[in-house]
C-alpha cells in the first residue's frame, strides 16, 4: 500500500511540476535580459527530459524503498564503483562547478584554492575513516560515536553538527539553482528558488537513497562529459597551450599578471592557513559524504568507493580551472553576457553557464544548464537525506524512542523532516543571493572540520576519549565555528548588509581556531573526566578498535 500511494504521489508531483514549468513557459522561453529576447526551446526541452527521466528514476526507487535502510542507505547494497561515481556526484556540486569556475574568473590562480583544498581531503578519509566508518556505523556517523559512547547525548550533539553543516551546504545549492533557472527562464528569483525546493522535496520523499544515488551516477557522468568538452574547446582555441590560455587571460584581465598569483581571493596567511584546513579536515566531517559508506556491503567496498571517488573528483577539478580561465576569456569582457552596468548577466556564479553557450552553442547550453540543475537537485536531495536522517534516526528513533520506534514511524519523522528542511532551505537561499557558492560550500566545510571531524577522529582513535569529552568538545566547535563564521566580514557584510569594517571575526574562515579548540576541549574534558560513564567508555575501546579493523558483526548491506 505504501508502496502504491509512493508511487501515484511521485507522478501527481512530478506532472504538476510540470505542468508548473509549462504554465510558466511564456515567460520561461525567453533569455534573461541584456541578450536579445528569442526562444530558448533547447534548454526548456532539455530540462523537460531531465525532470522527466530523474523523477522517473525517484518513481522506479520508491517501490523499492520498504524500510529505513532503504531509504538511509539503499539497503547497503551499492557496488564501490557505483558509490564512487555517486560520491563523485555529491562532490561535483553547484559550489565546484559553478562556485570554482566563477572564482577563478574572478580572482585567477586563487581561486584554485577551493580544487586542491576540496581533493586534498580524501587521503584522510582514505587511510583513516572510510573502512572503520563503513564496520561501525549502519546509517549515519553518530552510529559511530556512540558504538561506545552514551547514547544520547552524542547522538543530540551529532544530530545538531549535521543540520548545521547540512543546512549551509543547502544554501549553496538553493542559491546556485535559483540563479540558473533565473538566468535561463527569466523568472523572479524568489520563484525559481521555490522550484529548487519543491523538487528537492520530491525526491527525497519518494527515493530516498536508492533514488538519490542513481541520479548522482546519471549526473556525474553527464556532468564529467561536459565539462570534458567545455575544457577540450577552450584549449582547442589555444592549440592545447595552457601557456597561450593564461597569456591571453592576463590580456583579457588588462594585463594584471597578479591574477597567475596567489592574493587576489585570500588576503592574510591566516585567512589562507585556515581556509585551507577548513576545506581538507571539513571533508571528513561531511554527514552526506559519511552516509554514502553505509551505501556499500562491506569495508573493502568502502575503500573502493574512495578510490573511484577521488579519481573522478581530482578530474573534474583539472577542468575547473581550466574553464574559470576559459571563462575570463570568453566571457567575462563579452558583451553578450553582459548587463547595461557591465556585469555578469544573472551574477558571477553563472560564469561557467555562460560559457557554454560561448564554445557550444544553444544546444550545448542547453545540455550543459540542464546537467547543472541536475547535479544542484541531486546534491541537496543527498543533503536533506542526511538532514532527515539525523532527525529521525538519531534523535526519534535511538533517543525519543529508545531504539524501539518501528520502520514506517522513522520514515513518517524522516518525511516530515525533509519537508521541513526544504522550507529552511529556500528562506536562506532568498537571504544568501548575492554569495560566491563555492564560498557559502567553504563555511559548511568549516563547520564540518570544526565540529563533526574531531569527534569522529578522537572516538574512533583515542581510547582515553570520554561522552563529556566528545559532547562538551563538539558543541564547542561546533559554536565558535558558527558564530566566528557569522561574525566574519563574508557573512557580517557581504549578506547582513552591515556596513564595511563592521566584522568582528578579522579572519575569512575561523577552522584554525575553532577545530583547535575543538581538539582541545575535548582532551582536556576527557582527560578530567572521572565519572563511571568514562570508565564504561574507555573500557568498550578494545572491542570498538576489533571491529573498526576487522569488521566482525557490522550491519551486512543487501544486493540490489
Amino acid at each position: 500500500m505504501r508502496t502504491l500511494v509512493s508511487r501515484h504521489a511521485s507522478r501527481v508531483i512530478g506532472l504538476g511540476l510540470i505542468a508548473l514549468f509549462l504554465a510558466v513557459s511564456p515567460e520561461l522561453c525567453w533569455a534573461t535580459e541584456g541578450a536579445q529576447k528569442s526562444p530558448n526551446w533547447v534548454a526548456i526541452g532539455m530540462f523537460l527530459v531531465f525532470i522527466g527521466g530523474t523523477l522517473f528514476i525517484t518513481k522506479w526507487a520508491a517501490g523499492r524503498t520498504r524500510s529505513a535502510a532503504d531509504f538511509y542507505t539503499a539497503g547497503g547494497g551499492i557496488t564501490g564503483f557505483q558509490n564512487g561515481l555517486a560520491i563523485g556526484g555529491d562532490y561535483m556540486s553547484a559550489a565546484s562547478f559553478l562556485g570554482i569556475s566563477a572564482a577563478v574568473m574572478m580572482t585567477g590562480f586563487d581561486g584554485l584554492i577551493y580544487a586542491i583544498g576540496f581533493s586534498v581531503g580524501w587521503p584522510l578519509i582514505t587511510f583513516l575513516v572510510a573502512e572503520r566508518l563503513r564496520n561501525l556505523g549502519k546509517f549515519t556517523f553518530a552510529d559511530v560515536l556512540a558504538y561506545r559512547l552514551k547514547q544520547t547525548p552524542v547522538r543530540v550533539f551529532a544530530a545538531s553538527g549535521t543540520l548545521v553543516v547540512v543546512v549551509f551546504y543547502l544554501i549553496a545549492q538553493m542559491v546556485g539553482g535559483g540563479k540558473l533557472i533565473q538566468l535561463l527562464f527569466g523568472l523572479d528569483y524568489i520563484y525559481a528558488v521555490f522550484i529548487v525546493g519543491a523538487m528537492m522535496m520530491t525526491y527525497v520523499l519518494f527515493g530516498g537513497m536508492t533514488a538519490t544515488t542513481w541520479v548522482q551516477i546519471i549526473k556525474a557522468c553527464l556532468l564529467l562529459g561536459g565539462a570534458s568538452f567545455m575544457a577540450f574547446m577552450v584549449l582547442w582555441d589555444y592549440n592545447f597551450s595552457l601557456e597561450k590560455l593564461f597569456k591571453a587571460a592576463v590580456d583579457v584581465k588588462d594585463g594584471n599578471i597578479g591574477i597567475m598569483g596567489p592574493g587576489g581571493f585570500i588576503k592574510d596567511p591566516i585567512s589562507a592557513i585556515s581556509f585551507g584546513m577548513a576545506l581538507m579536515f571539513g571533508t571528513a566531517g561531511l554527514p552526506h559524504i559519511l552516509m554514502r559508506f553505509f551505501t556499500v556491503p562491506d569495508a573493502v567496498e568502502a575503500r573502493k568507493s574512495v578510490l573511484w571517488a577521488s579519481t573522478w573528483i581530482g578530474y573534474f577539478y583539472l577542468l575547473t580551472f581550466i574553464i574559470g580561465f576559459g571563462a575570463i576569456v570568453f566571457v567575462s569582457k563579452n558583451p553578450t553576457f553582459l548587463t547595461a552596468e557591465g556585469l555578469l548577466i544573472g551574477g558571477q556564479n553563472m560564469a561557467a553557464v555562460h560559457l557554454a553557450g560561448a564554445v557550444g552553442g544553444n544546444i550545448f547550453l542547453g545540455f550543459i544548464s540542464a546537467v547543472t540543475f541536475a547535479t544542484i537537485l541531486a546534491v541537496v536531495a543527498g543533503l536533506t537525506l542526511a538532514g532527515a536522517s539525523a532527525i529521525s534516526h538519531d534523535i526519534y528513533s535511538t533517543v525519543v524512542k529508545k531504539g524501539k520506534a518501528n520502520s514506517s514511524d522513522e520514515l513518517r519523522i524522516s518525511r516530515i523532516t525533509t519537508v521541513c528542511l526544504g522550507i529552511i532551505a529556500v528562506i536562506l537561499g532568498l537571504i544568501f543571493e548575492q554569495q560566491n557558492v563555492a564560498f557559502m560550500v567553504s563555511l559548511a566545510f568549516a563547520i564540518a572540520a570544526s565540529a563533526n571531524f574531531p569527534t569522529l577522529f578522537l572516538s574512533i582513535f583515542w581510547k582515553g576519549c570520554t561522552t563529556r569529552g566528545i559532547v562538551v568538545g563538539g558543541f564547542v566547535g561546533l559554536i565558535a565555528a558558527l558564530t566566528m563564521t557569522v561574525l566574519s566580514a563574508p557573512v557580517w557584510e557581504g549578506s547582513f548588509g552591515n556596513p564595511p569594517g563592521s566584522a568582528i571575526f578579522p579572519f575569512s574562515s575561523p577552522t584554525l581556531f575553532s577545530m583547535t579548540l575543538a581538539f582541545l576541549t575535548i582532551w582536556i574534558v576527557s582527560i578530567l573526566d572521572n565519572s563511571p560513564q568514562a570508565a564504561k567508555d574507555r573500557e568498550g575501546f578494545d572491542d570498538q578498535k576489533v571491529r573498526s579493523e576487522t569488521g566482525v558483526g557490522a550491519f551486512k548491506g543487501v544486493s540490489h
